[in-house]
């Protein structure tokens, strides 16, 4: 112990260029650190907020004859050095260079990780991330998850700077209350990199989006997280309606068309219209109608969960089903 009743730091430590620095106040910033530093020689490095505390912190000199100085100077000074009047502890670095090993969030990329504070998953909509993070560039796709860290979302831009003036703008703010459901009080972005840089979005879902693909499909289960059933005056769910109509043929004696598809035994097909209101008139008209006489071939129709079918175009049709005394025949025609 010094006769201060400070502890004896290894003055005499094989020397370095690096000093490390103890006991520095709460957030001590790196101008803070060359204010302290600077008389005795040029700084090359530092890094700070070190250790469990974020009360320490390395200096680089361009020589070692700099280092020694500061050392030498503050050891026999009757004034320690300090910062915010704290008494800042000085010492030889066991290392000779100070290394900064950025981890994947520090790298810039186009792809930005998003952590929401604050939330918990459907608080905020995809359509709000969309709407605060296209402020700043073309967004080309969102995808939203869970995990131990909280609500997370992977935003993409076309480059870099773009992504980096998003990230510089948005990190640690809040999305503005009047875009947040009303028992939300607050919710705060911790953004960095992600090291991805292109996005593999497979349907357009309340989870995920791509919005340079608008003939990517729609996920059907998507759509239940978040369509809630309305319910009639009689208690019982009320269907949503939609442009695609599910049909299903029982009693069927003849062949329909080639478009039927043969599913757990019974035979429907999915009819596309240009609009909701069309599909609603044709499935009041045709509910319940058989398409030959003597009862075959009833239609059953309902609204489909899907609003476009994806169909893919083929030279031959190899697909025409006919049931004729409980036998299946399976028939192909050339376009």
């Amino acid at each position: 112990m010094s006769t201060s009743g400070q502890p004896q730091f290894r003055y005499t430590q094989t020397p370095s260029k690096v000093l490390h620095l103890r006991n520095l106040p709460w957030e001590c910033t790196e101008e803070e650190l060359v204010e302290l530093c600077r008389p005795f020689g040029k700084i090359v490095n530092t890094k700070c907020n070190v250790g469990a505390n974020r009360n320490q912190a390395f200096v680089e000199y361009v020589d070692l004859n700099q280092a020694i100085n500061m050392v030498t100077y503050y050891a026999s000074s009757s004034e320690p050095a300090r910062i915010r009047g704290k008494t800042v502890y000085i010492q030889y670095s066991n290392r000779h260079e100070i290394v900064h090993n950025k981890s994947p969030g520090d790298v810039p990329g186009n792809v930005l990780l998003v952590t929401i504070e604050g939330v918990e998953a459907g608080d905020v909509s995809i359509d709000v991330i969309h709407l605060v993070f296209s402020a700043f560039g073309f967004v080309h796709k969102i995808a939203t998850f869970e995990k131990a860290a909280g609500f997370q979302a992977l935003i993409q831009y076309s480059d870099v700077q773009t992504a980096s003036t998003a990230r510089e703008s948005l990190d640690c703010r809040s999305i503005p209350r009047y875009l947040l459901p009303s028992h939300v009080n607050e919710c705060h972005l911790r953004i960095s990199y992600s090291a991805h840089t292109d996005l593999n979005i497979k349907f357009q879902s309340h989870r995920s989006r791509d919005y340079t693909n608008p003939y990517l499909p729609v996920n059907p289960t998507a759509m239940e997280g978040f369509l809630q059933p309305a319910v009639g005056a009689d208690g019982k769910k009320m269907e949503f309606e939609s442009n695609v109509l599910l049909a299903s043929i029982e009693n069927m004696q003849y062949a329909v068309t080639v478009d039927v598809l043969h599913t757990n035994g019974a035979t429907q097909a999915l009819i596309q219209y240009p609009d909701i209101t069309t599909a609603a008139a044709a499935k009041n008209a045709l509910e319940g109608h058989c398409i030959y006489d003597g009862g075959y071939c009833k239609l059953h129709l309902s609204y489909s969960r899907h609003t476009d079918l994806n169909v893919k175009v083929k030279k031959c049709v190899e697909l025409q089903f006919c049931e004729t005394n409980n036998e299946r025949e399976n028939s192909s025609a050339c376009l």
